[in-house]
């Protein structure tokens, strides 16, 4: 069996640009499972998250020619998969719930133990039971980087909305994290 010699991202993205289908395929087989994982967090389910990342590669390969080389490579993928992870879910879905910063009441401390015995599957799982405008607005602003401006730009909500969103994910997932240590306790003793 042949095997073809490694070739650098750079590489495959020159190609890409002439328009070469094997470098596409490539550089889909170097990206898809990360990227794979980012719309993931923006899916209700795994079937959804794959529609997810097709659309993010056909818009990838669409817009190659825009990557000017600025950054990483995989940081621009990112975006974009994060951009149509969003609009995909737009289309699909009712809008989120926006909730008033005022609204959102207080937010119960966690203790240091109760974090640190936490899982990143936990996590996970606790994110992924955010409803769904919380667990977008969290992800962008905690996991994806982006600034409130950014985020109230992409999804079409206020700054202040995509603040009130965070903080309450934040209330919820604190009080998830606490409830989830007071089972751990219950089931010592």
């Amino acid at each position: 069996m042949f095997l073809e010699p490694k070739r650098t991202i750079d590489e495959l993205v020159k190609c890409c640009k002439a328009g070469q289908r094997k470098a596409q395929e490539l550089l889909y087989k170097q990206f898809a499972a990360k990227m794979l994982g980012v719309c993931m967090r923006y899916a209700t389910d795994k079937m959804e998250a794959e529609d997810m990342l097709q659309n993010g590669f056909i818009k990838m390969f669409q817009k190659i020619d825009d990557y000017r080389g600025d950054g990483s490579f995989e940081g621009w993928v990112r975006r974009i998969m994060v951009h149509s992870s969003i609009e995909y879910y737009r289309r699909h879905h009712k809008m989120m719930q926006v909730v008033d910063i005022d609204n959102t009441g207080h937010e119960p401390s966690v203790n240091a133990t109760a974090a640190s015995s936490l899982e990143a599957k936990d996590l996970l799982m606790l994110i992924k039971a955010l409803s769904p405008g919380y667990r977008m607005v969290f992800n962008m602003y905690a996991i994806d980087g982006y600034s409130h401006k950014e985020i109230a730009e992409i999804v079409g909500i206020s700054e202040g909305a995509s603040k009130s969103q965070l903080s309450r994910a934040r209330a919820i997932l604190k009080e998830q994290v606490l409830k989830m240590d007071n089972k751990k306790y219950e089931y010592a003793g």
